[in-house]
């Protein structure tokens, strides 16, 4: 056989071995077969069927859920110190970290001047109990008004399952707030129902109604604390960024607060009949922020 001719044999079998070749490898059911584009790998994305290099990250949780909310107020730490000051000329000359002082009485030049100085500022505001000598006491209706707190003349309960009137009044209050410049809200009677309220009111109508109260706070860039309310601290720290406390160590709860303190959120505590020397060894020891006060909340203070 001449080269020639033998080439050109050799050129045609060569042809057909890589028609063959490529007849083999055709993959009909393939969709993407013969687009020009590049395949990527078929790599799950992560976390999928289990098999993944990481967890899936979880959903979103449902606003006033108690989960972890994102950033957009302040977190008080534990062990911060505070004065707490509801009557009286108000005294800005307290070395602490941080004021409990009312919404209303306090300016917005009290609360700079204030955090000019340092200190973050709470606002306390009654949203448990209606008080004749707030200036938008007219807005509460009779209907929602019931009977008088023990001890707090020109104060009534509320019918905290009444949120569809009671959400914008409370709403207003903490835009005062805000609009002033506090940090946080401490609202105050959230345990009606424990009370002789003059409502039918559950322990489910409180956890609610507090819930929706944290959430209002949250909604206006504030931080919230759960004020008493202690059979319930268990099931509302998820909800609340602190705790507020009147006379754990006089009744003996104190020790249903430490939810508060796991969970890295100060309890803010004060005692009005017992004497520092016997409770402020045991609250100091549970890491709460504690001083003894007189029960109309003025300057005074004994700290531990």
């Amino acid at each position: 056989m001449s080269d020639r001719r033998l080439r050109f044999a050799l050129c045609g079998l060569v042809l057909l071995t890589v028609l063959y070749a490529a007849a083999c490898t055709d993959r009909g059911d393939d969709p993407d077969a013969g687009r020009g584009a590049p395949r990527t790998a078929a790599v799950p994305p992560s976390g999928f069927g289990g098999l993944g290099s990481a967890s899936p990250s979880p959903a979103p949780a449902p606003s006033g859920s108690g989960a972890p909310a994102p950033a957009g107020w302040w977190r008080p730490a534990v062990g911060a110190t505070w004065q707490w000051q509801l009557t009286g000329t108000l005294d800005t000359s307290v070395a602490v970290d941080v004021y409990d002082v009312d919404a209303v009485t306090t300016s917005a030049a009290d609360v700079a001047r204030l955090k000019a100085a340092g200190r973050r500022v709470i606002c306390y505001v009654n949203v448990g109990a209606h008080e004749d000598f707030r200036a938008d006491a007219g807005s509460f209706p009779e209907s929602v008004r019931g009977k008088g707190l023990e001890g707090w003349p020109g104060e009534k309960w509320l019918d905290i399952r009444r949120w569809d009137t009671l959400e914008p009044l409370f709403a207003a209050r903490f835009k005062v707030c805000k609009d002033k410049g506090f940090d946080a809200v401490e609202p105050d009677n959230v345990d009606g129902y424990a009370n002789h309220s003059g409502f039918p009111l559950t322990a489910d109508d409180q956890l609610t109604f507090n819930r929706r109260v944290a959430d209002l706070a949250h909604r206006h860039g504030l931080g919230v604390g759960l004020k008493n309310d202690v059979e319930q601290a268990r099931a509302l720290e998820p909800a609340f960024d602190f705790a507020v406390n009147e006379e754990c160590a006089h009744y003996d709860e104190c020790d249903t607060l430490k939810v508060f303190i796991a969970a890295g959120k100060p309890v803010f505590h004060v005692e009005y009949d017992v004497d520092t020397a016997a409770f402020c060894p045991r609250t100091t020891a549970l890491r709460f922020s504690s001083m003894k006060k007189k029960q109309d909340l003025d300057a005074w203070r004994a700290p531990c």
